[in-house]
């Protein structure tokens, strides 16, 4: 018997047989799952229809090709470069230090053609949609038995579900038998219900994990999207990841991004009502808590005697609301009079006011145009030692053109404050 390799051993080994091997191969295929790291560097698959194979083009080599800026996923490109072993983890991939278009992808453009036809045919209208049930009995779920895709959602499902009973039809979701396997998988979930009406499913969840457009290309069957659209139970697709479409997604009455997502949609409404029963067994935990609290309270209210004086209480209150309402004595107020007198009262006062101070100020013109007609007064002057002359006609000879208009030997009247005498003009 041989000794044992040690793993070490084998993977050195077949990396010297592979790189000496293939140190410079030129390879043809589709691009896929394409990523471009901080570092520069650049990874994706080259595939094919049946195989793929990881790649990468380093920066250096990336810089020196004129095509990298615009290389995307669905490119038919031909690389030029060698195998390489990763040691650390047993696998190999394409180092390409060249490459050149090759034409369009062919899965990629089987896809959109598909797409396009389909379309024109109305499967996927929104109008053909069917709605998913808010409150699913029976889930049937078509992935491969085992999966991490299976796992995902009955873990998700298990934790929010109240009730509902989950069915696993097992098929094959990736290869060649893939697209077969998923078609008769829905066949029996139809053929359940047809059996017997206890046995019909609520709704059918198609799902499988993440991966490439070879991966998930039995979801891109034109016979399984024509059983999809046909298919009388509401269907969930949950293919792949957020950024993974299937024709499945499209033809299906919903896409979720993910068999989780698949598993929340289902229990959205059995989770909203678990939250309500909680919120209402609280709030009747509280207010049974606050009535049993309360009780010796309300006994202690609700006693003949409390009741007594309650009644008391309100027939006194009414007896006092009712002489309020009498009116005899609130005539008076009611009919405005006292507002009226109030008013009159005020427009007397304001009247009698407003006289006194008329009066007082005539009293004061009064006062005013006297001193000034006492400082006008002629004997006013006199008193201060003046004198004036007068005719017999008691006119005033104010100055010297009337003296001497005068005739002579006429008679004149002198005044003095204290009198007047009789003069003649010489």
């Amino acid at each position: 018997m041989s000794q044992a390799l040690s793993v070490s051993s084998l993977v050195n080994s077949v990396k010297q047989s592979l790189e000496g091997e293939y140190s410079f191969v030129s390879v043809v295929g589709e691009v896929s799952n394409l990523s471009r790291s901080s570092a520069g560097h650049i990874y994706f698959t080259l595939s094919d229809k049946d195989s793929g194979l990881s790649a990468v083009l380093f920066k250096g080599d990336a810089l020196r090709n004129t095509g990298t800026r615009t290389l995307k996923d669905g490119d038919k490109i031909t690389c030029h470069g060698g195998l390489s072993v990763y040691a650390k983890r047993g696998t190999f991939q394409l180092v390409v230090r060249r490459f050149e278009a090759a034409g369009s992808g062919d899965l990629k453009e089987q896809y959109e053609k598909l797409k396009r036809e389909l379309s024109g045919q109305g499967l996927f209208d929104p109008e053909a949609k069917k709605k998913i049930p808010s409150f699913p009995k029976r889930v049937a779920v078509i992935t491969a038995e085992g999966g991490a895709a299976l796992q995902d959602f009955l873990n998700v499902y298990r934790r929010r579900a109240l009730s509902g009973e989950v069915v696993v039809i097992p098929a094959v979701v990736q290869g060649q038998a893939s697209a077969q396997s998923l078609r008769a998988a829905l066949a029996k979930a139809i053929k359940y219900g047809l059996s017997s009406s206890d046995l019909a499913f609520d709704v059918i969840v198609l799902t499988r994990g993440g991966g490439s457009m070879e991966d998930l290309w039995s979801f891109n069957d034109e016979g399984l999207a024509w059983d999809i659209y046909n298919c009388p139970i509401p269907i969930i697709s949950a293919v792949g990841h957020q950024v993974d479409y299937t024709i499945c997604d499209y033809v299906s009455d919903l896409r979720c991004e993910t068999p989780t997502a698949a598993a929340q949609v289902l229990t959205q409404y059995q989770t909203e009502v678990s939250a309500n029963l909680g919120r209402i067994k609280a709030q009747l935990l509280h207010t049974s808590l606050t009535l049993k609290a309360r009780g010796p309270e309300r006994l202690k209210e609700l006693s003949p005697k409390n009741l007594v004086a309650i009644l008391k209480e309100r027939m006194s209150l009414a007896s006092r609301r009712l002489r309020e309402c009498r009116i005899d004595d609130k005539i008076e107020r009611l009919s405005g009079f006292n507002e009226l007198s109030l008013r009159l009262d005020d427009c007397s006062r304001k009247l009698v006011m407003n006289e006194q101070r008329r009066v007082e100020q005539l009293s004061f013109k009064i006062e005013k145009l006297g001193n000034m007609m006492s400082a006008l007064n002629p004997k006013q002057v006199l008193n201060r030692g003046y004198t004036y002359v007068s005719n017999d006609s008691h006119k005033v000879v104010s100055n010297k053109a009337s003296w001497n208009k005068l005739a002579k030997e006429q008679e004149l009247n002198l005044h003095f404050s204290d009198g007047s005498v009789k003069i003649k003009r010489s």
